[in-house]
This record gives C-alpha cells, sequence and structure tokens, in this order.
C-alpha cells in the first residue's frame, strides 16, 4: 500500500483557514521523502516549546545591526579588518548556557556564519580563511558553544546562512557562475564541517537562501540543490531536525519577527523566532530597548496555545556581554517559566482554539490549562469542549473554583481572583487524558 501522500494547501488557503497574524517563510520547499523525518522524531522539540537564539559576530563590534556591511556599503577590506579585533576578552561560552538555563531554554540556536561570510569556527572549507580561528580570537566558538550547550543538558542548534555578500556571483549567479559555485562549494563544505566535527547537532537553522537579495529560500532551491545540501546533514545527524530556509520543505515552519500572534491553532510543528529587545536587529545594538516583561509572557502564551515553540533572540556586543537589563528580563522570564512550567513545557496547544487576547488552552495528560488573559472576558463565558468531563477546576497553585459544564461546553467563574496576572492559568482535571494531535501532514506551497 502506498504511503498517503501529504495535502497540498495553497497560501490563500492556508490564510483562510489561520485567519491570523502568524506570517510561515519558505513556503513551498522542495520535497524529498528520504529526508523527511517522523512526528516522534520532533517530539523532544515539542516538548521543549522554549530555545534561546543567539546572533553574534563582527557585526557585533559596530553594533549597527548584522545587516551593516550591505546595508553601510563598507568595503571588504574595511569590514574584514573587524576579524583582527574580534577577540573577545574575559568570556566564557558558560556565561550564555548558565543564562540559556536561567531563563528556561531547553535548546539553544547559536549563528555560526552570518550573510557576511565570517565563520565562528575552525573552518578549512571558508573563502580565503575568513574565521574566528584564523583571525583576532583564535579561538573556535562553535566547539566551546556545542560543549558548554551539552554539558548544561541543552540541545545545539546551528544556525547557518548559505549566502555570502563577498561573493559576486551571489548578486548575478547566472552571469557570474564560476563565483556563485565557489559560495555554494563553501557552503557545502561548511555544512559538513558544522555537521561532522561537533558530535550531533540537534537542530540545523538555515537563513539566506535566496539569491541577489530577490525571492526566497524556496524560489533558489534550484541553486543550492538543497535535498543535496541536506543529505550531507542526515549523513552524519539521521535526526537533525531542519528548519525551512534551506529551499528544503524541512521538518518544522518559522514564523520571524515581533509581530504579535493571533488566530488559531497551527495543525503542523512551528516555532516563532523574535528578539527579547526592540526586534529592529538581531545583533547587539548598544541602545536597543527590552520588551515588556508581561508583552514577552503574552507572546509566549500566545505561541504556546497555538501549539508552536518560541525562540527568543538575544545579541551580545564584541565581547559576548549582554546588557544587565536584557540577562534580568531573560531571568525574569525564567523564574516565570519555573513557578509555571507545568502549563508550558510537555504540552500540546488546544484543545480549545484561543480567543485572541482573552483566553488560549495548552494540555498535557488528564488536564487543560487554561492561560487567560482577560479574566473579566473569560469569566462565565462559555467555552467549547466536547467529549470530556471535567472533574474539577482550580487555580494554579490549588484553589477551587466554581464551574459549570454542559454537553459542548464549560465555564469558569474568575470573580474571586481579585489581583489578574498577565497570564492568570487556570487548570482543568478531566476524566481522561487529552487526545494528543499528531501534526497535520499538510504542504504548504506557497502559491495563492
Amino acid at each position: 500500500m502506498s504511503a498517503k501522500l501529504p495535502r497540498e494547501m495553497t497560501g490563500a488557503e492556508l490564510k483562510s483557514m489561520l485567519k491570523s497574524s502568524i506570517n510561515l517563510k519558505s513556503l513551498g520547499g522542495v520535497k524529498s521523502p528520504e529526508l523527511k523525518l517522523q512526528p516522534e522524531d520532533l517530539e523532544w522539540w515539542r516538548d521543549a516549546k522554549v530555545g534561546m537564539f543567539i546572533h553574534w559576530g563582527l557585526y557585533s563590534i559596530l553594533g549597527r545591526g548584522e545587516w551593516a556591511r550591505f546595508n553601510e556599503k563598507i568595503p571588504k577590506e574595511e569590514y574584514e579588518g573587524l576579524a583582527d579585533q574580534f577577540n573577545p576578552q574575559d568570556f566564557s561560552m558558560t556565561e550564555w548556557t548558565d543564562l540559556a538555563k536561567e531563563f528556561g531554554a531547553k535548546y539553544m540556536v547559536m549563528v555560526t556564519r552570518h550573510h557576511d561570510g565570517f565563520a565562528l569556527w575552525d573552518s578549512m572549507a571558508s573563502y580565503e580563511g575568513f574565521n574566528s580561528y584564523n583571525r583576532g580570537a583564535k579561538r573556535d566558538f562553535v566547539k566551546e558553544y556545542t560543549e558548554a550547550a551539552r554539558a548544561a543538558g541543552l540541545k545545539v542548534g546551528l544556525y547557518y546562512s548559505p549566502m555570502d555578500w563577498r561573493f559576486p556571483g551571489y548578486f548575478d549567479p547566472e552571469g557570474l557562475p564560476e563565483s556563485a559555485k565557489s559560495m555554494k562549494n563553501q557552503c557545502y563544505g561548511q555544512v559538513e564541517e558544522l555537521c561532522s566535527k561537533y558530535g550531533p547537532v540537534d537542530i540545523m537553522w538555515y537563513d539566506g537562501s535566496w539569491l541577489a537579495h530577490k525571492g526566497s529560500d524556496t524560489s533558489s532551491a534550484w541553486f543550492w540543490e538543497p535535498v543535496e545540501l541536506n543529505k550531507i546533514v542526515r549523513k552524519y545527524n539521521p535526526k537533525t531536525l531542519l528548519n525551512p530556509r534551506s529551499g528544503y520543505e524541512g521538518d518544522f515552519y518559522c514564523d520571524e519577527g515581533s509581530h504579535e500572534i493571533t488566530g488559531k491553532i497551527l495543525p503542523v510543528p512551528w516555532e516563532k523566532n523574535m528578539c527579547v529587545c526592540s526586534g529592529c536587529s538581531w545583533g547587539w545594538m548598544a541602545d536597543d530597548p527590552v520588551s515588556d516583561f508581561d508583552w514577552l509572557i503574552k507572546m509566549l502564551v500566545d505561541v504556546i496555545c497555538r501549539d508552536g515553540n518560541w525562540l527568543l533572540n538575544i545579541g551580545p556586543d564584541r565581547n559576548g556581554k549582554l546588557s544587565e537589563e536584557v540577562k534580568t528580563r531573560m531571568r525574569e522570564i525564567g523564574a516565570w517559566l519555573k513557578e509555571y512550567g507545568e502549563a508550558v513545557y510537555g504540552t500540546r496547544g488546544g484543545p480549545v482554539e484561543p480567543v485572541d487576547a482573552v483566553y488560549g488552552t495548552t494540555s498535557k495528560g488528564n488536564k487543560i490549562y487554561l492561560h487567560v488573559l482577560n479574566t473579566k472576558e473569560c469569566s462565565d463565558t462559555w467555552i467549547p469542549l466536547e467529549g470530556y468531563q471535567i472533574e474539577s477546576v482550580r487555580t494554579y497553585h490549588g484553589a477551587a473554583l466554581p464551574f459549570q459544564q454542559k454537553e459542548d461546553g464549560f465555564k469558569v467563574n474568575l470573580d474571586s481572583i481579585m489581583e489578574p496576572e498577565v497570564d492568570t492559568i487556570v487548570v482543568l482535571t478531566l476524566d481522561q487524558e487529552v487526545k494528543k494531535s499528531r501534526p497535520t501532514e499538510v504542504y504548504f506551497t506557497g502559491k495563492e
């Protein structure tokens, strides 16, 4: 019997289905059954829920964002001269892994090489030897990172950008095919280094597979041949999760940026990627304001109630340091997760569809966690739920709450909660376990 193929869904259908602000990147990637992981291979990642993203490189010296070289048209010699200044003082990778643990992350993703071409490891495949091991630092930061993350019990993710502004062929791949080929060869060589030299890689997080700053990751698949590229990844690490940004469809989808999340539960594995600061830059900027704690918690809740993961970015300075305000905010979120983690880690979004700015749910075992963002609107509102008998309703810390249930729904009286929190969590204990949904086999074509 032939395997059931995933239903193809256009971008227009996706928008109609979601009716939301979620903007999935890189739809319509190349399909490859031999690369595709099974749903059970993603279970650890879906249970993890929270990750920490790190953007750090030569751009961290300038403090004007990771696109500074291109946006400001900085001459090649001037920009690459920064590599001799990139020599962080009094820095240990455990500063980041310790913070990740305090933040409550279960996995990390570190930029190993951004679009400027500067590699943060001892890369033999690096064009012109443009890497941290050959230049000022004389350090292999990928080695330091992977070892520190594993020692801290964190899953290891590597960000890698195939594109490289140093190659004229990037801007004109058909007119300058030899230059473009050299860039592609560098990509294949570096991906093999990353996957072969540093132990099992849990996540390969690509970014920047479009060409000449046109189109999308998927429209440039003819050039990168992402199935062949990712066969290299699978050769060394058969269970590595792949995002969709190489032009291959990947194992999970990405929504990028600091826009708020609204709409329904997504029926596919997905991740929200955003910054702890304003989001105007992923890399370090001295005066980039740190986002409000309540707003960040609301973002986390809006993501997990729609069955997504939350990957929150920090941008250290040239010495790998973070401001006290950034560290404080990350630790505040970690303290919240330490107290309320039962309603986050290991859960799945649903079974109740969220109502924007009012409530959403996560579930685990025989419990539904009702995340209430507006107690006044939620109180005594009939919330749809069928097929389960509610045995008790309590606050997160155990106080009983009055409730009513009928065949197709329930309502909870929240009048006793005099001081609502940014996320007031109500715990429903059921007569049976919540059915754990498997991701829907949908292939988003991206076509309208």
